[in-house]
C-alpha cells in the first residue's frame, strides 16, 4: 500500500500533525513525518515533492500556519495528491493559514482541511488511498458504522 507524509513547515505544528498520525495508525497506514519550510528550506521541499511518487507516496499532507505555502509548493513540485492543513495562529487565528492554503491557481490543487484538521486530513488521505486498496476500504467502512453506532448510542442515552 502506498504510505502517507506528513509535513510539518515548523514542529510548532506537531500536535496537529500528531493528530493525523493517530488516525494513520488506528488504520495501519505507514506514513513519514518531517520538517520542511516551503520558506526557509525551499530546496529540501522541492526534493522531496520531486521524489514523492518514487518513495510511495500515495498523498501528502501538509501542515502549516500563517503565511501558509507548503501545500501549495509542494503541489506545484508533485502530481501526488496534497492535502492542505491550515494551523491557527494568534495573529488572525488561522484564516490566513486558509486563505493561503485554499486559494489554489488552476491545475495545481491542493484539498483544503479545516483550521486544524489533522485529523479530517488523514481521514481524507485514507479515503483516497481506498480508492485502490479493498483491505483499506473495508477499514474505513468498519470506521464508518462504528461512528454510526456511538451516535445511536449517544441517542438512546439521551432519549431514556
Amino acid at each position: 500500500m502506498n504510505q502517507v507524509a506528513l509535513i510539518m513547515g515548523s514542529d510548532s505544528d506537531l500536535a496537529i500533525a500528531e493528530k493525523a498520525a493517530k488516525i494513520l495508525n488506528k488504520l495501519e497506514i505507514k506514513f513519514e513525518m518531517r520538517v520542511m519550510s516551503a520558506h526557509r528550506t525551499p530546496d529540501k521541499v522541492i526534493e522531496f515533492a520531486k521524489n514523492a511518487k518514487a518513495k510511495n507516496f500515495g498523498v501528502i499532507i501538509a501542515i502549516a500556519g500563517k503565511a501558509a505555502h507548503l501545500a501549495g509548493f509542494i503541489a506545484a513540485n508533485t502530481r501526488v495528491p496534497v492535502i492542505g492543513v491550515p494551523v491557527k495562529s494568534q495573529d488572525l487565528g488561522g484564516l490566513d493559514a486558509l486563505l493561503a492554503t485554499v486559494q489554489m491557481p488552476s491545475g495545481v490543487p491542493v484539498a483544503t482541511v479545516a483550521i486544524d484538521g489533522g485529523a479530517n486530513a488523514a481521514w481524507l488521505a485514507a479515503r483516497i488511498l481506498a480508492l485502490s486498496n479493498e483491505d483499506l476500504a473495508l477499514k474505513l467502512e468498519q470506521e464508518a458504522l462504528a461512528m454510526a453506532a456511538e451516535v445511536e448510542a449517544k441517542d438512546l442515552k439521551i432519549k431514556n
